[in-house]
């Protein structure tokens, strides 16, 4: 790794806790990221016997995925520090972006059932926390195929237009709320999840800003999915549709049924969703401007090697100054963001928007550098290139952010 560490208060513990996860992504998340990434089927890389099931069961014996979850459900939350949780995220973009956040959504619907006061519901999260076979996975099931954008607004007044219906809908009729309707081809896990972090719209004449959570199991009767997506970039994160058919489930599921208490929420959501994105990018950034270092010293032009000739030493002195800024920036808004009840939202947006468009800028000069090496899919900065690019739409398009981290100043 040519970027020095220069964190020189971390633990013991923090970099016991950084170092692990530094093997466990050089020895197995990068290498199954390129395996996956290769498939030329994405329903190959979610196929039994597919690597990616290899990733996800050495994550668990490993118990990350518990570190997001309280200890009052069998998780380890309080007992691993905010650094240590930007040094896992940050690791784990550096091994494989798609990946690392396919691990990273895994936890999602538990962490919120680990909350709810109905002992089925919490009884989940303390099963996947015990978890090391892959038998419960969570997704995120938020995006729509006409509602994407305004998901992340939907806490803003402009979204609260009863124009602006979310296409799933939930009707409380009784002790039971009736869904129906679609979530989008870009929910992440959504082809192999056991369970959903679902956002549905409870009351129409409010538009998106009437909209609930439940968290639900989807093997219930009524739901289907489309086939995984065929996507450029983050292959490994495997992304499918939703569908739901009068599926019925118990008023208690619904974990978040207030419309006015999510719109509360809104910033701690968007604040914790764009902390981890400005990590996990900056950690692929970092990787781009390592092969491109690596390979400039390797690589003889003019009979010596490239990173002796002046434009190459300009080029990546600039990536290194982009990848050091974006670090900085993301692991202070996420320190912050995780450590206080009131998040800012715009530190966080800041941190996801520089962050992945600075990796896609570090990775196209990376390509750059590698010249016409950098277009082969036999060299890894390729894949990084086509990650990068992925980013910047994905959990909301990078524009529709930096507009809404501005309202939030205007509030």
């Amino acid at each position: 790794m040519a970027i020095r560490d220069i964190d020189l208060n971390l633990t013991n513990e923090q970099k016991n806790m950084r170092d692990m996860v530094r093997k466990f992504g050089r020895e197995a998340v990068r290498p199954a990221g390129i395996a996956l990434d290769k498939m030329h089927n994405p329903a190959d890389a979610i196929a039994k016997g597919s690597v990616l099931w290899d990733v996800y069961k050495k994550y668990r014996k490993l118990g990350l995925h518990k570190i997001m979850i309280s200890q009052a459900a069998g998780g380890m939350a309080e007992d691993v520090d905010t650094m240590s949780k930007i040094l896992v995220l940050e690791e784990m973009g550096y091994a494989d972006s798609g990946l690392a956040i396919s691990l990273g959504v895994d936890s999602m619907p538990f962490v919120l059932a680990a909350f709810s006061p109905d002992p089925e519901v919490q009884g989940w999260a303390r099963q996947f926390c015990n978890d090391t076979k892959c038998n419960f996975i969570g997704c995120w099931a938020i995006t729509e195929p006409d509602h994407g954008s305004d998901w992340i607004t939907s806490f803003s007044e402009k979204t609260g237009n009863p124009g602006i219906i979310p296409n799933v809908r939930a009707v409380l009729k009784g002790d039971e709320y009736i869904i129906n309707g679609q979530k989008s081809a870009w929910v992440s896990n959504g082809s192999i999840a056991t369970h959903a972090n679902l956002h549905v719209c409870l009351e129409k004449s409010k538009g998106v800003m009437g909209s609930g959570i439940a968290v639900i199991p989807l093997d219930l009767p009524g739901i289907s999915r489309g086939k995984p997506l065929d996507k450029i970039g983050q292959r490994p994160l495997n992304q499918g549709e939703l569908f739901f058919d009068d599926v019925r489930i118990p008023k208690s599921w619904m974990i978040i049924s207030d419309p006015e208490l999510l719109k509360g929420m809104g910033e701690v959501i968007l604040s914790q969703v764009n902390g981890v994105m400005g990590i996990v990018f900056a950690g692929l950034a970092w990787a781009a401007f390592d092969e491109a270092l690596q390979y400039s010293k390797e690589r003889i032009q003019g009979g010596k090697p490239i990173i002796e000739h002046q434009n190459i030493k300009l080029k990546l002195f600039k990536m290194f100054s982009m990848v050091e800024s974006i670090r900085a920036l993301a692991r202070r808004a996420f320190l912050y963001n995780f450590d206080n009840p009131m998040p800012s939202g715009p530190h966080a947006v800041a941190s996801k928007v520089l962050s992945t468009e600075y990796a896609f800028k570090v990775a196209s000069e990376a390509v750059q550098i590698f010249g016409g090496c950098g277009l082969s899919r036999e060299y890894l900065i390729e894949k990084m290139f086509r990650d990068a690019r992925s980013s910047m739409i994905e959990d909301g398009a990078n524009e529709i952010l930096s507009i809404t981290a501005i309202d939030f100043m205007r509030d």
